[in-house]
């Protein structure tokens, strides 16, 4: 299991699904949906993920990392696992988009919407999601973003962060690995409606 990515891209290659296609959101989806539970730090360390200093997040960039947030005894509930794409700078820290807020379903049409603001169509290591918090707010397509975006404080990251490269990007969006606390997802989702 350690080798996650590669066993679902090959799955997927096998039942010729195509990357990058609503075809393969559905597949990935169902797939995650099947799944009962991963090993985030098997993930963590998985060949595909690149582990970065989390001093130096990477804007553009989905990545996954474990969380102990400052003020989590007044949150209603949190993601100690989030799976965010970074936005931009913040206070001591980064802004980013947990994808974990959003149930599957609207998770797929946000990554659908995301896709379309890459710097590039080449998939590969030099591919970033081209984000500010001015362009989440002047799209009706990325209404989504309301619950999912977050201000993360480094000193409260509590790994180094494991970027998750471009071919990947599908299959990390729908793997079970959300950590809530004080919560379960079904709550969580239901506020994240409400939000949007």
């Amino acid at each position: 299991m350690s080798n996650l990515f590669a066993k679902l891209g090959y799955e997927a290659f096998r039942a010729g699904i195509n990357p990058r296609t609503k075809e393969a959101q559905d597949w990935f989806r169902r797939k995650a949906q099947q799944m009962r539970r991963v090993n985030r730090k098997e993930l963590m360390n998985s060949e595909e993920v690149k582990l970065v200093n989390r001093q130096q997040p990477l804007i553009g960039s989905m990545n996954m990392f474990f969380y102990d947030p400052k003020t989590k005894d007044t949150l209603p509930f949190y993601d100690r696992f989030p799976l965010a794409i970074i936005v931009g700078p913040a206070e001591k820290g980064f802004y980013g988009l947990n994808l974990h807020y959003l149930p599957p379903l609207l998770r797929a049409k946000f990554l659908d919407a995301l896709l379309d603001i890459t710097n590039n169509n080449k998939y590969d290591e030099t591919t970033r999601f081209q984000l500010t918090y001015k362009t989440l707010m002047a799209s009706s397509r990325m209404k989504f973003f309301k619950p999912c975006f977050k201000h993360y404080l480094t000193q409260h990251v509590k790994s180094r962060l494991a970027r998750v490269p471009a071919p990947e990007w599908e299959i990390a969006t729908f793997l079970p690995t959300a950590s809530w606390e004080k919560s379960g997802a079904a709550n969580v989702y239901k506020q994240s409606r409400k939000a949007i």
